[in-house]
């Protein structure tokens, strides 16, 4: 009888235990225990029961986190502005929003990217976060909802299907900036790489063959001009990432918003994010229109066929040393082989093709969630984010690691590239106004018969003397640099 007696104190002091490290919170599905400690709420818990997916959460990219804070406090701001809002509850959305802008809690927002429910799941994660946060933050304690209520104050005159949308494209937004950044620096360093080869003379291919002479300075520019015009473009869709639908709340009507919320939540996003928000003229078509997504995307896309192509002519341009093009040296950064001692890859570019071909493949994942959208909302954003911000922390991350690793440390073959000169049959074609298309072609079938450069043919007929070989070799002219 006392063992019995005993175990029933061991079991009520348990269940006191248990009670004093969790809160009762409840939804349409009934009663759930969450953790004291915890600022997210019951609807996250069931979302963290449902999507164990990727183990990729929300707090994976920061800045995402914070667009939803950004949007948060803008419509916060614009129904208080209709006097919706109370002014004390105001306040404590402000300070909270200002929290997680500021990179605190960020490791309350535990949501698989991956979600089914188009995104309601981060939506209401969000929103109870930042209601338990402005609750502590006003002197209450958490779950106390009659205070600062997750769905009346936090979503008031919103729905997921206007809240989603628009923080994907206010995170984009904000890292694009930074992806600009590495991508320009990037750029810059094909540039440098483009002066410091300006007076190397090399020769030019076409579909693999031997083509005109052009200097190793050209070519680098070249590539510098290839991704500074991915970057301009980048910068030009912006436009279409700025435009949203905030207001429109379940499909574009605007049920549960105030007349005039929608312009005013624009304004208020425009000044916090610093980017031209604006709304949209349709808010019905912008709700089941993915046209930002899929022309960001896209462009993105464009930038990763760029760059994917230049890396591979790096890898061209350094194969070798001995049976290859052998042009120029790329970094050595470790050994290439477990059972051919001395042999040293092109790690780099063929990292940044892998990156490439990652982009490309998430391009091809926003097409088809874009495409697969039905009547007045498309369910499959949560993917489409999940691509497009993967594609862009590829990119921010690799092009430092390009740049620095690869880019910077190039140095050109001279002696290479000098004896391509000597030798190809290329070269005949800067000789055509001097010896004409009859001459010059006798001259190219002789060099692929004997096997002799065409400048050693020229020198043994004794057709130009060296200055006049000097005059047309000068890279400046030869090259249409003068």
């Amino acid at each position: 009888m006392c063992k019995k007696i005993h175990y029933v104190i061991l079991f009520g002091l348990y269940i006191s235990f248990l009670s004093a490290q969790t809160r009762t919170e409840k939804d349409l599905l009934g009663e759930k225990q969450i953790p004291n400690n915890a600022y997210y709420g019951v609807q996250t818990a069931r979302a963290l029961e449902n999507f164990q997916i990727s183990g990729m959460t929300t707090q994976f990219y920061p800045d995402y986190v914070k667009a939803f804070a950004m949007v948060k406090l803008a419509a916060a701001r614009a129904n208080a502005e209709d006097g919706r809002l109370k002014k004390d509850r105001l306040a404590a959305i402000e300070k909270a929003c200002q929290a997680v802008m500021d990179g605190k809690y960020h490791d309350q927002f535990l949501v698989d990217l991956y979600q089914g429910g188009a995104g309601t799941s981060a939506n209401m994660n969000v929103n109870e976060v930042l209601a338990n946060i402005g609750l502590e933050m006003s002197g209450h304690k958490k779950g106390e909802y009659q205070y600062l209520e997750p769905h009346d104050d936090l979503n008031m005159g919103q729905s997921t299907n206007d809240v989603y949308p628009t923080a994907i494209k206010v995170a984009l937004l904000l890292h694009n900036d930074k992806l600009i950044k590495e991508a320009d620096l990037l750029a810059k360093a094909f540039h440098k790489k483009g002066d410091e080869f300006k007076d190397i003379l090399k020769m030019g291919r076409t579909e693999g063959q031997d083509a005109v002479p052009m200097t190793m300075g050209q070519e680098f520019h070249a590539f510098g001009n290839q991704l500074d015009a991915e970057i301009a473009a980048l910068r030009k869709v912006e436009v279409f990432l700025c435009e949203q639908n905030m207001g429109a709340t379940a499909i574009g009507t605007g049920i549960t918003a105030s007349p005039g919320y929608a312009e005013k939540v624009a304004t208020h996003l425009a000044k916090i994010t610093g980017k031209p928000i604006v709304m949209s003229k349709d808010l019905i078509a912008a709700t089941s229109s993915q046209q930002g997504f899929v022309i960001y995307s896209s462009t993105l896309k464009s930038m990763a066929v760029a760059m994917s192509k230049i890396s591979s002519d790096l890898i061209f341009l350094a194969s070798g040393p001995r049976a290859g093009i052998f042009e120029i040296n790329l970094p050595a950064l470790q050994p290439g082989s477990s059972i051919m001692p001395g042999k040293v890859n092109p790690v780099m570019p063929e990292l940044m093709n892998e990156v490439c071909f990652k982009v490309i493949g998430n391009d091809l994942t926003v097409t088809l969630a874009a495409h697969s959208g039905l009547l007045q909302l498309n369910a499959f954003e949560p993917v489409e984010a999940i691509a497009m911000m993967e594609s862009q922390g590829l990119f921010f991350k690799t092009f430092p690691l390009f740049r620095k690793n690869c880019i910077e440390g190039i140095t050109a073959n001279k002696s290479v590239q000098n004896h391509y000169m000597e030798r190809s049959v290329g070269i005949v074609t800067a000789l055509n106004p001097v010896l004409g298309y009859e001459k010059t072609t006798e001259l190219a079938k002789e060099a692929l018969e004997t096997n002799k450069g065409i400048l050693e043919i020229i020198r043994e007929k004794k057709l130009l003397t060296e200055d006049q070989i000097k005059k047309l070799l000068d890279p400046a002219s030869l090259t249409g640099q003068k």
